[in-house]
């Protein structure tokens, strides 16, 4: 990123800045005319609240550390919405940062933005600051969204805001104005959406329906509150009875959060499902403001999922699957108020990934059910923390040990795709030979298949690093248990999704995945390794950049 050296006398004026004092002021005014304020931080200071008055009324606080001398990175604030009111910056002492603060077209940074060592470049990052919890995934009229858990502040966790982004294909992404921030209640954690077609909530209209929004609030307790947006997303009015849920003191505790909404068709009403205290909760609603409590499903925790899929496609033969945080699931039925366990728990992801949620209102005749988790992935120098994880297909399909859940990347990713090489029966080094002119590409697809000699291990590394570790002694990969649908099998498949700080990893067509940190490049390049292996299908693409 440029550096930024612009003297506080010279942003005051760009700005109209009206300081209290000429250094060190404790409060800024100015006229808001550009898009962005843009803020310098310093992890090197503590953090202060901030607050930001809009012609004389409070609209947002938050907790940031202004950098009173050279800044880490600029952070930015969009103030679009108060284009032409007069905006007040206050902050608890003097600071020399905050006579620095100025407004502009860009954000700070701009000429560089996507194009930053170790910015990832097949996943979805935000431009500036932390982010965890994929929320809200909701398809309409042609847009995919993207909300998510985000302190647009720093690069770490703090000030949850729901950030926002488009896009047309789920593979490029637009990232647009944050979507809820904090209030009164508390801050703005997890939840999903819906649209409310038959305007059963009376937010909208048939012609005009709402897209409605169920968060959690994280204040005193955590309760659940309802928002909605009759522009597509891009404004948000939150509900004025809110909270619509308070359900800690019943539970005695607080943890009480992440709804998932979705409506159920067979019953006519709305389902939530919460997770509360040791599990997951079913809750019914007919109009998405008044809940009843319906059931409770224990052993899971944090961000709750479910949903119906057929099992090997077959629309007369469909399951229940129930998820939690951690990605470990079960199989069952559910009649609209009650899911009833019938096979589980198992894992089908792990690694780097936490808090996957689905998206709601997939057209029917596309039928897939997509998923999108937190990639929980450092960035090094950047002044960003968090990505998310490539979008999935979920599919369930019949094994041996009954029927699993399989994850393998939507089928979007080929328009990113581009064949350099394919080759079959390759010893390990003539293989590491193939793919050692691709060592320093920021992302690639690499496709294999390695058969062992020996019941030993054997994989792929990079840089040092073993991204496949296969131990057929332990029946395991990289450390987790993984039996292959051939027991007898001395055979191993495995699709690696590469970019500049992460590595997803599909094993045998999605039967099993892990996300991992991608550690700094240090030349030494691609190398399968093991006791006589023969990979007998590689092939290798790399992937254009999604930012382009």
């Amino acid at each position: 990123m440029k550096k930024i050296l612009v003297s506080a006398v010279a942003i005051a004026m760009a700005i109209g800045a009206q300081a209290q004092q000429s250094e060190g002021v404790k409060e800024i005014s100015l006229k808001a005319k550009e898009q962005y304020l843009n803020i310098p931080i310093s992890h090197r200071q503590g953090r202060e609240r901030m607050t930001l008055k809009v012609d004389g009324k409070e609209e947002r606080s938050f907790n940031i550390r202004i950098a009173d001398g050279e800044p880490d990175y600029w952070i930015f604030c969009d103030i679009a919405e108060f284009k032409g009111k007069q905006l007040t910056l206050t902050y608890p002492r003097p600071s020399e940062g905050l006579n620095k603060i100025y407004q502009a077209a860009e954000i700070a940074g701009q000429d560089s933005l996507y194009r930053e060592r170790y910015r990832p470049q097949v996943h979805y990052t935000q431009k500036r600051g932390w982010n965890n919890d994929p929320n809200g995934l909701i398809y309409y009229e042609g847009e995919y969204h993207l909300f998510y858990q985000h302190n647009p502040y720093e690069r770490e966790w703090e000030n949850m805001t729901w950030g926002h982004a488009v896009s047309h294909d789920l593979v490029h992404w637009q990232e647009l104005a944050p979507a809820l921030h904090p209030d009164q209640l508390g801050t703005m954690f997890s939840g999903s959406a819906v649209i409310d077609y038959e305007n059963t909530s009376g937010f909208g209209t048939k012609n005009n329906p709402a897209m409605v929004a169920f968060y959690t609030a994280d204040g005193k307790r955590q309760t659940q509150c309802v928002a909605y947006s009759l522009d597509k997303g891009r404004t948000w009015t939150k509900y004025e009875g809110n909270p619509v849920i308070d359900s800690g003191e019943k539970w005695e505790t607080r943890d009480t959060r992440d709804p998932k909404v979705f409506w159920y068709a067979p019953k006519g009403h709305w389902v939530m499902v919460l997770n509360e205290r040791d599990g997951h909760s079913i809750y019914n609603s007919t109009d998405l403001k008044n809940w009843q409590f319906k059931s409770h499903t224990t052993g899971f925790w944090e961000c709750p999922e479910l949903f119906e899929l057929a099992v090997d496609g077959n629309p007369e033969n469909k399951k229940w699957v129930m998820y939690g945080a951690s990605g470990t699931y079960m199989i069952g039925s559910f009649d609209g108020e009650r899911f009833t366990p019938e096979a589980g728990k198992f894992y089908y992801v792990r690694g780097n990934i936490y808090a996957a949620q689905c998206y709601n209102n997939i057209p029917a005749e596309d039928g897939r059910t997509i998923q999108i988790g937190w990639g929980q992935i450092n960035h090094p120098h950047l002044p960003v923390n968090g990505m998310m994880t490539f979008p999935t297909e979920l599919t369930l399909r019949t094994t041996r040990n009954g029927v699993r859940l399989y994850s393998y990347p939507v089928s979007e990713l080929t328009q990113l795709q581009h064949l350099e090489g394919s080759w079959t029966n390759l010893k390990a080094e003539e293989a590491s030979a193939k793919l050692r002119p691709f060592g320093k590409e920021q992302a690639l697809l690499i496709k294999a298949t390695i058969r062992l000699s020996h019941a030993t291990s054997a994989g792929l590394g990079l840089d040092g690093q073993n991204i496949v570790d296969y131990d057929t002694n332990r029946n395991t990969i990289n450390g987790t248990f993984y039996s292959p649908e051939d027991i007898g099998s001395m055979e191993l498949t495995f699709d690696i999704l590469l970019d500049s700080t992460s590595a997803e990893v599909y094993i045998d067509g999605g039967a099993y995945s892990y996300v991992m940190e991608r550690r700094p490049h240090n030349g030494s390049g691609f190398n399968f390794w093991g006791t006589n292996i023969m990979v007998k299908n590689l092939e290798v693409y790399t992937l254009d950049s999604i930012w382009k």
